[in-house]
Formats: structure tokens, C-alpha cells, sequence
């Protein structure tokens, strides 16, 4: 009987240990810090907007695989669903670990390979949040067994992520030559090194002023802190380029192996118009749509395009702009951490999947920018509301990326509460509220109209682009377990 008695004990406190849960759930700002994290490192580092998106990507999923090995946890792995990733390492059989520690560790490695060209401060900040993370499990009652395997499991998992992300064909671009093709029909570079703020302080003790002679104020004019860093970036071949204005952004970008989609061209828009200066002819028409648009620019529509501009060394580039957003529903939604790991992780492969598709459109099609035609064609003096970004027109990438973001966000969040977003008050914008994500949607594809970036075309093609890329993510990506 004694015996009989002592048995159930210990399974009453195996229950709270290794065969259960000791420690109190995760808080989701655990989560939440990771998000703004890669705010503050898309900005320190300077990356161009497709670089932002790939990291955002293989960051989440890090954290997200974490949070899945976790035997209490919903969360189902996605190794075997996403394209090339047949597997990854199992949990431990002799003992439980804690998701969310694992998920620090795990993160903290990838980051740490992702940024290693990087500043010695961003990968400073990585570790030592790292390291909070995982002091704060052991005070929520994490165990030094289970920490100590968490930690184990947590750097297994990097390493079979970072193995992934190194055959996705980003390496084999870097530093690969490329030449623009010739002819008046072809889009051609208007950006300048001063009409881009070199973006806020390094995260290091630098010196920074807040006037720069250099600055034109042609990007989000006066709104922008304008804050020079005395440190640039080493040159040459790296895997993390500072965006750099006066050289096409990622050529090569369309090659890579997306997440979800069966290539880039899976959610290939519309060929846009044959270029053409004829009055009349389809090219010319979309052209006069947009001159006629931004020649009755209102103050509230000019005001419309500098919130959404997110252009590179301004602000987190479009990507984390709806990361952004998800930070602010964490608490505003009242998320658990799984489910904003889940979110995140969704939203940033859509993210990321949509910079695929709309990259390789865009140095495909190769076309002109309408600053390019309305200054040849009406008006040599038109000026754009801030600087054109250097890549090519069609389709529009805050359009596509926004669209694929945002058919996630509904998809795991509803479309029917407002929000208010404030995602750009630190750079001198004020907070926008909107009744919805779609209506949030529909105004930044215009707004890359009212700014003078885009034709009407490539941001109603841009928008179904991204839609559709979005809705494959949702439609093949099973995130809850069975049963």
C-alpha cells in the first residue's frame, strides 16, 4: 500500500517536472522584444528591403521551431512543408524542454550568423537578449536540467536552420556581377546618395549630429530625425550590405528559393504595357492617370505617401512596418506567445515569399519609373514627393509585400477591429488610425501613387500579387497539431 502510495507521488511530482509543467507559460512579450529587435537592427544596419524580409523570415522561423518543441506545446513543426526543408532535429527523449528557451538560444544563434557582417552592437544586443530570456525562464521556474537541454536542442535547431538558409542561392549572389540593360524603354536609376538620411546612431557610443549638410530633406522632407553616423559599413562583398542608393537593389533577388511558393513566378501578375511615348497608346494612358493624380496632390494624400514611404536608412522598410503593426496587436489583441510566434513567423514568410515573386517581375519587365517618363514626356522640373527607390518599377513592392502581410494578418487576426498604427512616431510621423487592416492595405498601395513612385497599374497588380502569395501560405502551412 505504501508502496502503491509513494508511487503515485512521484508521478503527482513528475507531473510538475520533467513529465510536465513547472514553469508559468511564456509571456509574449518574450516574443514581442525579438520583433522589435529586428526593427531596431534593420535600421542600425541599414538594409535594403529584400534583405530585411529574408531575415525577419529565418529569425521568426527560429524562434517559432523553438516554440514547437515544446511538448506542451499546439504549435507544429514546419519541417516538412516548407520547401527544402525535409526535417529537423527531434526534442530529447530523456527529458522536456521549455519552448520559449529554446527558442532564445535557437534564435540567438541564427541571428548571430545572419548579422555576423554586421555591427559589433547587433550582435552584442542578440546575445545579451538572449541571455535575459533565458534568465527570465529560470525565474518563471524553469529547472537547470531543463535549461541546460533547452539550450542543447536550442542550438541543434540553429544549426539545421542556418544549413537550410545557406542553400536558399542567397550566398551565391553576393557579389555577383550584373549589367542593367540599355534603352530608352528601361527603367534607369533617378536615386542619389543625399537625398537618403544615413540613418540614425550605429547602437554604438558614436558621434551623431542631427544636422547633415549632405541631406537634400527630398525623403520624408523635415519629418525625418536626420541623423548622420560617422561610421559606414565596410565595403566590398558582404552578406549584409548597407542599402545603397546608387546601385540597383538585389538584381538577383527573384532566384531565390521562396518558403511556400513553387518558384517566384507562382503568383506571376499581369505583363505590364509595351513602353510608349505615343499619345493614346496603353503606356501613355497609365502615365497620364498618374500625372494627373499627383498634379492634384492634396496635403492630406502628400501626407498619406510620407507615412508609408518606409524607405531604407529612414525607417524598417516595408517588412517591418506590418511586423510593426503585429507588435502593437500583441498587446492590443492580448496574444498568447504562441500565438504571436505564429503570427510572426506566418507574416514574415508571406513577407518574404512576396519579395521573391515581386523581385523577379521587377528586373524582368525593367519599367521606367514615372519620375523617368512624366520629366521627358510633360514636365523636366517634376519632383517626386520623396526619393524613387532603386530598383525598377513593376510591380510595386510596398503593394505586394503589404498584400501578402496583411491576407496573413486577417487570416490569423480578423478584419474587423480598428487599430491604430504608430509604427513611425519615433521618425516624425503621427499615428494613423484605421478601421481596418484592409483599409490600411488599399492606403498604402495608394500611396506609393501619391508619392510619385508608381503607376495605378502596379499597385492594383502589386496588391493581388501579394494576396495571392498570402493566401498560399495560409493554404499549406499547418501551424496546430493533430488532435
Amino acid at each position: 500500500m505504501k508502496s502503491t502510495v509513494r508511487g503515485v507521488a512521484v508521478l503527482a511530482l513528475c507531473s510538475l517536472s520533467a513529465c510536465g509543467r513547472a514553469a508559468a507559460p511564456a509571456d509574449p512579450q518574450l516574443v514581442a522584444q525579438w520583433m522589435r529587435a529586428g526593427l531596431v537592427f534593420t535600421r542600425s544596419e541599414r538594409l535594403g528591403p529584400p534583405l530585411a524580409g529574408r531575415i525577419a523570415a529565418y529569425g521568426s522561423l527560429a524562434l517559432y521551431e523553438g516554440y514547437a518543441s515544446d511538448p506542451h506545446s499546439t504549435l507544429r513543426s514546419l519541417a516538412g512543408q516548407l520547401n527544402g526543408l525535409a526535417t529537423l532535429p527531434a526534442a530529447p527523449s530523456d527529458g522536456a524542454v521549455d519552448g520559449a528557451t529554446v527558442a532564445a538560444e535557437a534564435e540567438r544563434v541564427v541571428l548571430d550568423s545572419l548579422y555576423r557582417d554586421g555591427r559589433p552592437a547587433t550582435r552584442r544586443t542578440v546575445d545579451s537578449l538572449s541571455k535575459a530570456q533565458v534568465a527570465a525562464r529560470e525565474a518563471a521556474g524553469v529547472g537547470s536540467a531543463m535549461r541546460d537541454r533547452s539550450l542543447a536542442h536550442g542550438r541543434a535547431l540553429a544549426a539545421a536552420l542556418l544549413a537550410y538558409a545557406a542553400t536558399d542561392s542567397f550566398y551565391a549572389t553576393r557579389g555577383r556581377p550584373w549589367t542593367a540593360p540599355t534603352g530608352r524603354q528601361f527603367w534607369v536609376n533617378t536615386a542619389t546618395t543625399d537625398q537618403y538620411v544615413t540613418q540614425q546612431l550605429s547602437s554604438q557610443s558614436d558621434v551623431a549630429v542631427t544636422k547633415n549638410s549632405g541631406d537634400t530633406l527630398d525623403v520624408e522632407r523635415a519629418t525625418e530625425k536626420g541623423l548622420l553616423m560617422n561610421r559606414p559599413k565596410k565595403a566590398g562583398p558582404t552578406t549584409l550590405p548597407a542599402f545603397d542608393p546608387v546601385k540597383p537593389t538585389e538584381p538577383y533577388w527573384g532566384v531565390l528559393r521562396p518558403f511556400t511558393l513553387q518558384d517566384g513566378d507562382e503568383c506571376k501578375p499581369p505583363v505590364p504595357p509595351p513602353y510608349s511615348e505615343k499619345p493614346g497608346s496603353e503606356f501613355y494612358q497609365m502615365a497620364q492617370e498618374f500625372y494627373d493624380t499627383v498634379k492634384a496632390l492634396t496635403p492630406d494624400k502628400r501626407q498619406t505617401a510620407l507615412y508609408w514611404a518606409d524607405n531604407p536608412v529612414a525607417t524598417g522598410t516595408p517588412a517591418f512596418h506590418w511586423i510593426s503593426v503585429l507588435l502593437h496587436m500583441v498587446s492590443a489583441r492580448h496574444l498568447t506567445a504562441e500565438q504571436a510566434v505564429e503570427d510572426f513567423t506566418l507574416t514574415s514568410i508571406a513577407i518574404h515569399d512576396a519579395f521573391i515573386g515581386c523581385w523577379r517581375e521587377k528586373y524582368r519587365s525593367f519599367v521606367v519609373r514615372p519620375v523617368t517618363y512624366v520629366q521627358r514626356v510633360w514636365d523636366p522640373k517634376y519632383v517626386t514627393v520623396f526619393a524613387t527607390p532603386p530598383f525598377p518599377e513593376y510591380s510595386s513592392g510596398h503593394s505586394v509585400i503589404s498584400g501578402a502581410a496583411v491576407e496573413v494578418l486577417i487570416h490569423q487576426l480578423g478584419d474587423t477591429t480598428a487599430y491604430v498604427d504608430s509604427s513611425q512616431v519615433d521618425v516624425g510621423q503621427a499615428a494613423r488610425a484605421y478601421p481596418s487592416l484592409s483599409a490600411a492595405l488599399h492606403e498604402v498601395a495608394m500611396s506609393r501613387v501619391y508619392g510619385g513612385i508608381h503607376y495605378m497599374k502596379a499597385v492594383v497588380d502589386g496588391m493581388k500579387q501579394g494576396q495571392c502569395v498570402g493566401q498560399r501560405v495560409i493554404k499549406r502551412l499547418q501551424t496546430h497539431r493533430a488532435g
